[in-house]
């Protein structure tokens, strides 16, 4: 088989991060292998997302920096994925007509019969239809290369929420889960191959299975914990109005759980929560939060908020700057509101002008950096168990070795070790001694690991 070089350059969140291995995965079946240089490769794919409107323009920004690279290698080929792809189809061919493969979200496990199709001159080669039912055997062609301890798996597809800011129903088609023994399956590969910690992926894992009558999500969850040799499970994203007292109570039960939620509420104010079409009102959102701090008083919880989402008034924007001090969030993604293809809210016309937008975003931020500067000010002095990712991006610059990792609670630790080995992967106990806005810096309890 001729050997055959691939970039991806992946755009997004986290499912974009999983379908990227999906990819490579895929691919290395018909010769290729990764390179971290695009002006190396003979296939270039921009792995997209259409989220939100900034997204979106630098999918289209990279794809013109293309160009150059195209004319002087005619023979590379550039393929298109993802949302954006979902989203845009062939229109994306009038602003980069020298694009060679479109594919969607559904059609990631058919990419390397496109690409071969591509490489015998068939171009442009466009798939993007969505399927009602997940290939199960789709998932099981990750290239895990990188010796990574922690890994991304994605249990569920799709959205049937329909929130009015959202284009995720729109390009990832509607909610449907995988099998619980698949996905058994794929952590059990990873941890043999050294993965400690795995993220589960949905647009809303707490319906996990509903549809399909499969297991509930808490009930996947301890499944998962069983798991021989894997240490720590992560899960993204909850939705508020499905968050059950199981889910709740697995924080309390299940050690290897990490004791972090991330609960989006995207607004304070009962009167936007209902344009947006979010199904629960503040109350409900405060009480499931306290009902959490009942099963898991430390638990560490973090949120979603849109700034000027259309017809959002000051008093709204209070009622959200009020939530935040009631709840005191660990930390806070704030977006400013951008229309989307296909979602209703594009279509409401009592839009907030950006420059109150950006001013409300920044209002925001600097509310909840008060709170998260305070969160990690209260872990001085405590020992905080670490599961060690690798060597700090700061380790260079500081002329020592210093290691990265995470709390259970999501919180990124740096420390100095003598060793400049044997250390990632490993679990070890540090002494938080500092606390900075979005870090934390401490010192091993014991330089071996237990």
């Amino acid at each position: 088989m001729k050997y055959k070089l691939l970039h991806i350059h992946t755009i997004g969140c986290q499912m974009n991060v999983y379908d990227a291995e999906r990819m490579a995965g895929g691919l290395k079946t018909i010769g290729y292998e990764l390179t971290p240089f695009p002006e190396s490769a003979d296939l270039i794919i921009v792995n997209t997302c259409a989220i939100r409107e900034k997204a979106e323009q630098k999918v289209f920004s990279f794809l013109g920096s293309l160009l150059t690279l195209k004319t002087k290698k005619p023979d590379l080929l550039i393929a298109v994925g993802g949302c954006v792809a979902q989203q845009e189809g062939r229109k994306i061919l009038r602003r980069a007509p020298y694009t060679d493969v479109i594919f969607g979200t559904h059609a990631v496990g058919r990419l390397p019969r496109l690409i071969e199709q591509a490489e015998l001159g068939i171009r442009p080669v466009v798939d993007i239809e969505l399927s009602e039912q997940i290939e199960e055997s789709d998932f099981f062609l990750k290239a895990v290369s990188d010796e990574s301890i922690s890994r991304f798996i994605t249990i569920m597809q799709g959205c049937d929420n329909f929130c009015a800011y959202c284009v995720v129903p729109h390009v990832r088609g509607r909610e449907i889960s995988r099998i619980p023994e698949s996905i058994l399956e794929e952590i059990r590969d990873l941890v043999a191959s050294g993965v400690k910690e795995v993220t589960l992926l949905g647009q809303n894992v707490n319906s996990f299975g509903k549809k399909q009558c499969l297991c509930s999500f808490p009930e996947l969850l301890k499944m998962v914990s069983r798991i021989d040799g894997l240490e720590r499970i992560r899960f993204t994203t909850s939705h508020p109005k499905d968050l059950s007292e199981d889910l709740m109570a697995a924080f309390r039960d299940l050690d290897k759980l990490c004791k972090h939620i991330h609960l989006p509420v995207q607004s304070g104010s009962d009167r936007i929560l209902k344009k947006m079409n979010r199904k629960y009102t503040r109350d409900i959102y405060l009480e499931k939060i306290a009902k959490l701090r009942q099963f898991y008083p430390e638990i560490a919880v973090s949120s979603d908020i849109i700034a000027g989402f259309p017809g959002e008034t000051r008093t709204d924007f209070e009622d959200t700057l009020e939530l935040i001090r009631q709840v005191e969030y660990d930390s806070l993604f704030v977006f400013k509101y951008s229309d989307r293809p296909s979602a209703p809210a594009s279509r409401f016309s009592d839009k907030v002008p950006d420059k109150e937008k950006k001013a409300r975003l920044d209002e925001l931020l600097e509310l909840q950096g008060r709170y998260t500067l305070e969160k990690n000010q209260k872990l001085i002095g405590k020992t905080e168990q670490i599961l060690v990712d690798g060597f700090s991006r700061k380790s260079e610059k500081a002329g020592e070795i210093q290691w990265m990792g995470r709390t259970s609670g999501n919180k990124i630790v740096n420390f100095t070790c003598n060793s400049d080995t044997g250390l990632k992967g490993k679990t070890i106990p540090v002494r938080i001694e500092t606390a900075f806005p979005h870090s934390l810096r401490g010192t091993p309890v014991k330089t071996e690991p237990e």
